[in-house]
């Protein structure tokens, strides 16, 4: 594997239209691929061409990066071949997590450009995965899915005295396969009914019981338990596609 010096050189390298640089740029990532390729396995589709739609979906993370992400290339890299392969397996699905990520792209940016109004200067990058329920990385990872615009990379001195970007200052914690894991949960969780939506909500954030969502949804409990074994079916599915 390349290290990070190693990767950055080979990207500005490939960006530039060096083939070569791009060959060796998949040869070495290789195991990435086979990774998340292994997720579809099953589905109809041959491995060989699955390997195909990976590298396709690599090579247009190589086209997008930008260094300015703040982020290692192969995080950034994993939902863009992930999205590859679900645009094949079925298109509208793919779209659909697209829409989502992108809409919470531009909720942020409107975010960040009204607390600068506000306050004079940007929010901190934890300030800011607080305010959307999001890890840090994942913030970053949101915004690249749709471009993010320039003021997002504007340098900005932090207390340190560095002129840094914020999305220097977003790591990303999780490994790319609890990352890819969370961005797909969350884009299935809102495809539900607003009813389900709730439910879930009330379960797993609020940590109530059955019978307590019971009584705030209207329902009996087993018809809780009912709704719920579904819900859970249905994410389980989405999540295996």
């Amino acid at each position: 594997m390349l290290d990070e010096k190693e990767t950055l050189d080979c990207l500005r390298r490939a960006k530039a239209g060096d083939a070569a640089a791009k060959e060796r740029l998949i040869s070495e990532n290789t195991s990435l691929l086979k990774s998340i390729l292994k997720r579809y396995l099953g589905k109809g589709v041959e491995y060989d061409d699955l390997y195909e739609l990976a590298c396709m979906g690599f090579l247009k993370a190589i086209a997008g990066f930008d260094e300015r992400f703040g982020v290692r290339f192969s995080t950034y890299a994993v939902p863009m071949i992930a999205g590859e392969i679900k645009r094949f397996l079925r298109d509208d699905g793919s779209i659909k997590v697209s829409r989502a990520m992108k809409r919470t792209a531009r909720e942020i940016n409107r975010y960040i450009e009204e607390y600068i109004a506000e306050h004079g200067e940007p929010p901190a990058p934890s300030k800011v995965a607080e305010a959307f329920s999001m890890d840090e990385g994942e913030v970053v990872i949101t915004l690249g899915s749709a471009r993010m615009p320039v003021s997002i990379y504007e340098q900005t001195d932090y207390k340190d005295e560095k002129s840094v970007t914020l999305a220097e200052r977003l790591p990303a914690k999780e490994s790319q396969e609890e990352m890819l894991d969370k961005m797909l949960l969350k884009a299935a969780i809102e495809q539900l009914p607003e009813r389900e939506r709730k439910i879930v909500f009330l379960r797993y954030f609020r940590d109530m019981t059955q019978s307590e969502v019971a009584r705030q949804i209207g329902v009996s409990q087993v018809q809780i338990s009912r709704i719920e074994g579904k819900i859970i079916s249905e994410l389980s599915k989405a999540l295996s596609e």
